[in-house]
């Protein structure tokens, strides 16, 4: 079937080369891409060969694996993608388009891409729309550093006979949240487990900072609180977040947040998901977001620039602060702005969350300070990266051995992924689930019974099983035979099968998950070349995708795309693609 559609795209893609007026050789090229994604491996393969390229598919079959050729650069073109899960530009760019970026590993070393980026990180509204503007435009149009290719439609699909209707959120950039999902039946929530379904079997890693890609950001985000969140459509919120109620104090330099007492940290034990008794408080607050903003905290730190506009994170002592503060919003005090997220007064603050009593009226207060005024710290905070983690179990891993000395072949830290599927399940969860086990099949979760246990946020259903199947059509085909229950992500290719069963509902919505491929831009790579990287670039056609996936995708232009209306069009000129293509073969062969 995949040759016949390879076939059929080649059919309406074909042109002659002769009849744009070139005598081009070809040029050779290799795609990197994973399994998952062989259909746009397949289309883009034919695309590029009608426009005079010879190409190998590199196909590798997970993501690690992927990373790994990556990293050794086996490849001239990757096809990746980035879904901006904060909901704001700067981390629609900032990670992998910034010289500093974490997932800069093209890699893009650009002054200007530099100053637009940290600019727009400063603006709002129109201003920043204007900056996000021209980095779109200098990136693509003018140097083609990537090759925008679609932006996903996001959908899911749940047993509309099993699961509540009303309880299936569909989150815009967050992960899924599992603690809202609930049966139909009452009585299967403490027996039944909900099964649901990712690709990898590997997660990169259990520590929030030390991954941020798919096989794990569900995990994170289900398995660690954070201070703040986002609802569904991309707003900032406390719902089922570590407070009550925050502020931002005038000059947009100062955040406050008021933590809530009823969330402690879990563990699995003999089996089974067991509340330690240990409150989730300032202290822990003020150690994850420290090491989150610290580049050397841990090993291959992930998310680093997501975090380092904080400049101090601190627990608030005096009642005085927070009333002489003005908020930025309102112009009521910030003590007044945190009191109205909750049913009493705010009578004392302690630095010691053993002797926080909400009921009593003792609260801790974080405050974070960023370098300037930078409003998106908030998405940030929301982000899996700044999950709260137990300071005493981190240390007890991680204080073995130094940062410089650290060897993963011998050493475990915490969240290793290795360590724990053998045995040394060392986790301590502050979310709503906790990871009990681990095997070759799949990850057993149980809610965490000290999660905000007599509040609407407790998680309804008792267990969560996330099976690994590796491939889209796998996973269809074991939703409809009853073996999962909810599919977080649905191909677009099956979304007509999955709907013919009433049984069955299709939850669609845009989103901000976008596809495209980055170049080999390390020293010798011939894609330093920027005619060679146009030539690319004006070889594609992103109706064809648009076609293949029965127009659950759209075009693109970047990854600002999904959040600011650029304007900007990519269309496929075949004409310019062969000029670029001939003026880099005439440089290079003189």
């Amino acid at each position: 079937m995949k040759k016949f559609i390879a076939l059929a795209l080649s059919v309406v893609m074909a042109f002659s080369l002769a009849a744009c007026g070139t005598t081009t050789e070809k040029e050779p090229i290799t795609i990197l891409g994973q399994s998952s994604s062989e259909d746009n491996l397949n289309i883009i393969r034919d695309q590029l060969e009608n426009a005079g390229f010879t190409v190998t598919i590199n196909m590798q079959p997970d993501y690690s694996s992927f990373q790994r050729a990556k990293e050794a650069g086996n490849f001239d073109l990757a096809v990746t993608g980035w879904t901006t899960v904060t909901g704001n530009v700067d981390y629609a760019v900032r990670g992998i388009y910034h010289s500093t970026g974490d997932y800069n590993d093209s890699p893009i070393i650009d002054e200007k891409v530099d100053e637009l980026i940290d600019k727009g990180a400063t603006e709002i509204g129109e201003q920043a729309a204007a900056t996000y503007t021209e980095l779109e435009n200098y990136l693509i149009t003018e140097k083609a550093y990537l090759v925008p290719i679609y932006s996903t439609v996001k959908m899911l699909a749940y047993n509309n006979q099993l699961l509540k209707a009303e309880s299936i959120n569909q989150p815009k950039s967050r992960p899924g949240r599992w603690e809202a999902y609930e049966y139909i039946d009452a009585a299967n929530n403490d027996t039944r487990p909900l099964v649901l379904t990712q690709t990898s079997a590997s997660p990169t890693s259990l520590d929030p900072i030390q991954a941020n890609d798919g096989t794990m950001n569900t995990l994170s985000g289900n398995m660690y609180v954070k201070i703040i969140n986002l609802s569904d459509d991309d707003e900032i919120t406390t719902d089922s977040s570590l407070s009550y109620a925050y502020a931002i104090a005038e000059g947009n330099s100062e955040y406050y947040f008021l933590l809530r007492d009823d969330v402690f940290f879990s563990k699995a034990e003999g089996g089974h998901a067991v509340n330690t008794g240990v409150r989730v408080g300032g202290e822990d607050v003020v150690f994850s977001l420290e090491r989150a903003a610290d580049k050397n905290s841990v090993a291959s730190h992930k998310t680093y620039t997501l975090h380092n506009h904080m400049q101090t994170i601190e627990m608030v002592t005096d009642l005085s602060e927070l009333s002489s503060k003005v908020d930025a919003s309102t112009g009521a005090s910030v003590l007044e702005t945190l009191t109205a997220g909750i049913d009493g007064q705010i009578s004392s603050l302690t630095t010691d969350k053993t002797a926080v009593n909400n009921a009593a009226g003792t609260y801790q207060v974080i405050k974070i300070t960023t370098t300037e005024p930078f409003p998106q710290v908030l998405n940030y905070l929301a982000h899996q990266s700044a999950g709260i983690l137990c300071e005493e179990q981190v240390m007890s891993l991680n204080s073995k051995f130094t940062v410089e000395d650290y060897d993963a072949t011998k050493d475990v830290c915490y969240g290793d992924f290795g360590a724990i599927k053998a045995g040394d399940n060392h986790l301590w969860c502050s979310g709503p689930y906790q990871f009990v086990s681990v095997d070759d099949y799949g990850i057993t979760f149980e809610k965490n019974p000290g999660y905000m246990a007599d509040s609407e946020f407790a998680p309804k259903i008792a267990n969560v099983y996330m099976k690994f199947i590796k491939d889209a059509s796998s996973a269809t085909s074991s939703f409809r035979a009853g073996e999962v229950d909810l599919l977080g992500t649905v191909a677009a290719t099956d979304v007509s099968l999955i709907e013919q069963d009433s049984n069955f509902t299709v939850m669609k919505r845009d989103s901000n998950g976008v596809t495209y491929c980055n170049f080999n831009l390390r020293e010798g790579s011939k894609f330093l070349n920027e005619d060679l990287r146009k030539a690319v670039l004006y070889a594609i056609n992103q109706e064809d995708f648009v076609l293949f996936n029965n127009g659950y995708v759209m075009p693109v232009y970047s990854t600002v795309g999904t959040l600011i209306d650029t304007g900007n069009v990519l269309t496929q000129d075949l004409e310019a693609s062969a000029q670029y293509l001939a003026a880099y073969q005439e440089s290079v062969n003189g």
